[in-house]
């Protein structure tokens, strides 16, 4: 039984597929029936959703976790990878539950990091150019790649996009980051990228085809405007800090983390086991 166990882990790893969720009902089983068998650890965070996300996200057998309120998107991120690590995962898959990214990409990201080839691997909707077929809106299409030209310029990397919702994380990056010094709201996800880069781990991508439809979570016009001006603000941030005219705890070793915070007082209800 036990040479089983270790067949299906990567590298003798345990995998983690994390999913921070708002009002996913419609989308959750699909996306929960393609995680491949070797996902060791499978964890919904639920934040506050209006419809039975969370019913069904115990149905299917998911280790649940549930916001008294709607804290947002970046607070649903730290609940899930404080879980994960909790649950002693050593590579950390984050997947949208909404079916917009195939769960079929987690064996590979995982491998990447399990036998330590990167320390971050994000699945990316620009690497074979399908993002445009897979449905992206124009808009959405040209500011990616706008904004990632100018995060890429002063971040000096080269990096196909950042702003994907499919990534992967070893236990080492999101033990180290100072991952409480973000943001509750979309720019979590910009805010990481950066402090990764400022703290020199490696990050690789593979391509990822995307879809959209009605039933997909996506944020609205005048939020991806204020998205887009918080990552320009975050870019310049992190250029401040590189010359020293800034001293931000984001990009501080000493800023707070997540194994410096115990207390949850916004969970309604912790699930122990699946």
């Amino acid at each position: 039984m036990l040479d089983l166990f270790f067949q299906r882990m990567i590298n003798r790893k345990r995998i983690a597929v994390v999913m921070p969720a708002f009002n996913a009902e419609k989308t959750l089983e699909a996306t929960v029936s393609e995680l491949p068998e070797l996902v060791d650890i499978r964890i919904l965070v639920d934040d506050h959703s209006c419809d039975n996300t969370a019913q069904l996200a115990h149905k299917l057998g998911l280790l649940v976790f549930e916001h008294d309120r709607n804290y947002g998107y970046g607070r649903n991120q730290q609940t899930c990878y404080r879980e994960a690590l909790a649950a002693g995962a050593d590579v950390v898959i984050m997947l949208h539950p909404d079916y917009q990214y195939t769960p079929l990409l987690i064996t590979a990201m995982a491998s990447l990091i399990a036998y330590d080839v990167y320390d971050v691997v994000l699945g990316s909707r620009i690497i074979g150019g399908r993002a445009l077929r897979g449905g992206m809106p124009l808009y959405k299409y040209v500011a990616n790649r706008l904004l990632t030209a100018f995060e890429n310029l002063f971040l000096r990397v080269k990096l196909s996009e950042y702003h994907t919702g499919y990534r992967a994380w070893s236990r080492r990056v999101l033990t180290e980051l100072p991952l409480l010094e973000n943001s509750d709201d979309f720019v979590f996800d910009n805010q990481m990228l950066a402090q990764c880069v400022h703290f020199g781990f490696r990050i690789g991508e593979v391509s990822c085809p995307t879809k959209y439809f009605e039933e997909a979570s996506s944020i609205n016009f005048r939020r991806s405007v204020k998205y887009g001006l918080e990552v320009v603000a975050t870019t310049l941030q992190f250029a401040l800090q590189g010359v020293g005219l800034a001293n931000l705890p984001r990009f501080s070793p000493d800023g707070r983390k997540l194994q410096t915070d115990s207390r949850n007082p916004y969970y309604v209800h912790h699930t122990e086991t699946a």
